[in-house]
């Protein structure tokens, strides 16, 4: 066992004169403002006087766009404005450099290719031309059913260069949930994959993307990229060779291929937007109906990753940034960001896994990253195999994030990696950054996030509201952050945004995290305080899950829970209430699974199904799903829930751990 809180890193002077963050600290001074020597003197500064700290930002870069003569921050929380007046496009931010190398993607299967930063912005300018020849244009809404690719990030800079509106979802969504997505923005365009390969094995797409161009009847076009194709031929999928319009019948729009999208060259023209207009949407897990899609605005999102990308990851010029994600994660987004501040991203689509444990490290050490970040379990996965990871000379730091990283995941990293700072981090989808987080400058403690970030007021709120320092509570932000949503998507009077975030404290935003800060401004991260599942850095909603499991006619009632906690994952647990006359049987089991693999994804498949004689709700209706796994990790029945609140208290028994595996 490793005690939270040993010490196992410290920046020498060296490095820390070196950090981005100080050359800022170092501008900063030459500003005016006094007494901002240490970092909390600053994080201090940035919440108490945010329209000077954001204003900063957009000067220390020199964002591309014009700031306007509006102020920088009007109103409140939940309805606070940025820099009104201002107009930029993320796109030529992320595009403003012309030399030097734009991307690296590889794939399990070995493929390989590089984009220079003049081939990314042809690749862009072509794209663009093929978008607007679909009648794409400002506003509009292009959606993508793509693994991590270089023609995903390739149609995202067009289509924002455009003005209009990218949204993603990875490929080994099922159709239901994509649908559930995709159906509430109404795209133009959806952009495709044919399949992809995963573990090993290949998964044809083709017929999962014909159902969901078939239950999205606005779309114009679709666009096949012939994946599978270029892939089973050794190549990478921009080295495909051309490919004709895809022969399966769409009941909507255009069918063409990848290359004829790109086929004509045009003119690389960027839409100037306001600082709130939509850049993407993101969704939420959809724990309590469809997924929440959530926007987030250019101007938010440019400001947001410059800041965190370079002080807390101290990425920039030169840099080569690795972090393991899906498109269907926000850490893609956050990753891609790092065109940003002149780093290379590098893409990769596969297992983390195969074809051994050590593949991402393995990846790290032949591309040279100097930044490398990957989710929770897959450190405490290395640590369990015993990898012992080679060859990572100019790495200069680690992230993780997705879950809370346990100590033990800490004191691997510093043993196998010594003098390599590991940054646990923790934010949302919801503002496509971390609110808490690490810098080059802060001491590296076992089971310890070092610092709130800068610009984030973040607080712990007790049961009554009230701040607390030392102690377990909420996680609330208490002033807002440009990078937090411009809205949701179709929800015009803000009443789905409101419930949210603020429907527990008023005018404070309520994030659903257990965080426990420290004097010094560190803190301790425990997991959600709701029931979202976490399985391999895939959010997902219960409710999607339910409407998977409750379909079968057999299945009266449903409840699942996931068991993970501190960056294990834990338990995928089904319990079912069973119709009248049917039986939990293995037949059954198997259908379940099948169904949760095909619509879901691989990660949703339940470790074990149980049949219950009832589900426990309250008397409102409501599923008891945190309850219930309260007390599978141990809290005792009669604490977990409030039995005078239940309609069925009785059957809160059959909940009880199984065994004490699931209690440590």
């Amino acid at each position: 066992m490793v005690a939270e809180g040993t010490l196992l890193w410290e920046p020498s002077e060296e490095v820390a004169a070196k950090t981005r963050l100080t050359a800022y600290q170092e501008w900063l001074g030459r500003r005016g403002p006094d007494d901002l020597g240490a970092y909390e003197d600053v994080w201090r500064w940035s919440v108490d006087r945010p329209e000077e700290f954001w204003t900063s930002i957009w000067d220390y870069f020199d964002v591309v766009g014009e700031r306007g003569d509006g102020p920088v921050l009007s109103g409140t929380m939940p309805d606070a404005r940025w820099f009104e007046g201002a107009s930029l496009n993320y796109a030529e931010n992320a595009l403003r450099r012309t030399e030097g190398k734009a991307l690296v993607f590889v794939s399990e299967d070995g493929a390989r290719q590089e984009l220079s930063r003049r081939e990314l912005r042809e690749e862009v300018a072509r794209v663009r031309a093929g978008l607007v020849r679909l009648g794409v244009g400002r506003g509009d809404r292009v959606a993508a059913y793509l693994p991590s690719i270089p023609q995903a990030l390739i149609a995202f800079l067009a289509t924002a260069s455009l003005g209009a509106i990218w949204s993603a979802g990875s490929p080994d969504f099922g159709v239901p949930s994509i649908v559930d997505r995709f159906k509430q923005i109404e795209p133009k365009v959806l952009i495709a994959v044919d399949g992809y390969h995963y573990n090993g094995r290949t998964y044809d797409r083709s017929d999962a993307v014909n159902e969901i161009a078939a239950q999205l009847p606005t779309l114009r076009a679709t666009v096949w990229i012939p994946y599978l194709a270029a892939l089973d031929e050794g190549r990478a999928p921009q080295q495909a060779q051309p490919a004709e319009a895809h022969t399966r019948e769409h009941p909507h729009g255009e069918v063409i291929g990848w290359e004829g999208l790109r086929a004509e060259e045009g003119p690389l023209e960027f839409e100037r937007v306001p600082f709130d207009h939509p850049l993407w949407i993101l969704y939420s897990s959809g724990t309590t109906g469809l997924p929440k899609p959530i926007v987030h605005g250019h101007g938010g999102i440019v400001l947001e990753h410059l800041k965190s990308l370079s002080f807390h990851q101290d990425v920039g010029e030169g840099d080569v940034f690795f972090w393991y994600t899906t498109t269907g994660w926000m850490m893609w987004n956050y990753l891609i960001g790092s065109l940003l501040v002149g780093a290379t991203p590098v893409l990769y689509d596969g297992a983390a896994t195969y074809p051994s444990p050590a593949a991402l490290w393995r990846i790290a050490a032949s591309e040279g990253v100097t930044y490398f970040g990957v989710g929770a379990p897959y450190i405490m996965a290395s640590l369990k195999a015993g990898i012992h990871p080679e060859g990572l000379e100019r790495l200069r730091g680690i992230g993780s994030t997705g879950s809370p990283l346990p100590p033990e995941g800490f004191a691997w990293v510093a043993a196998e990696l010594p003098g390599t700072p590991l940054g646990s981090f923790s934010g949302g989808t919801d503002v496509c950054t971390g609110f808490v987080g690490a810098t080059m400058l802060h001491p590296i403690r076992a089971g310890v996030i070092p610092c709130r970030s800068l610009g984030a007021r973040v607080e712990s709120y007790d049961p009554a509201g009230r701040p607390v320092i030392g102690e377990v509570g909420e996680l609330v932000l208490t002033a807002p952050m440009p990078s937090m949503p411009v809205g949701f998507w179709n929800d015009p009077t803000g009443e789905r945004y409101r419930e949210s975030y603020f429907d527990v404290y008023p005018g404070v935003w309520r994030h659903g995290d257990w965080i426990k800060i420290n004097e010094d401004g560190s803190c301790v991260i425990y997991g959600r305080s709701d029931s979202t599942l976490n399985r391999g850095g895939v959010r997902m909603g219960t409710s999607e899950f339910y409407r998977v499991v409750e379909r079968f006619d057999e299945i009266a009632d449903s409840l699942v829970i996931d068991t993970g906690r501190l960056g294990q994952e834990g338990r995928l647990l089904l319990y079912v209430t069973m119709a009248e006359g049917a039986t939990l049987t293995e037949p059954l089991e198997r259908a379940l699974c099948d169904a949760l693999r095909k619509e879901l994804s691989p990660r949703h498949v339940p470790n074990e199904i149980h049949a219950v004689p009832g589900i426990p709700r309250t008397l409102s209706g409501k599923k008891l799903e945190v309850p219930v796994r309260k007390i599978l990790l141990g809290t005792p029945v009669e604490q977990a829930a409030n039995p005078d609140a239940m309609a069925n208290p009785e059957v809160l028994r059959h909940f009880l751990p199984r065994e004490e595996g699931l209690k440590t």
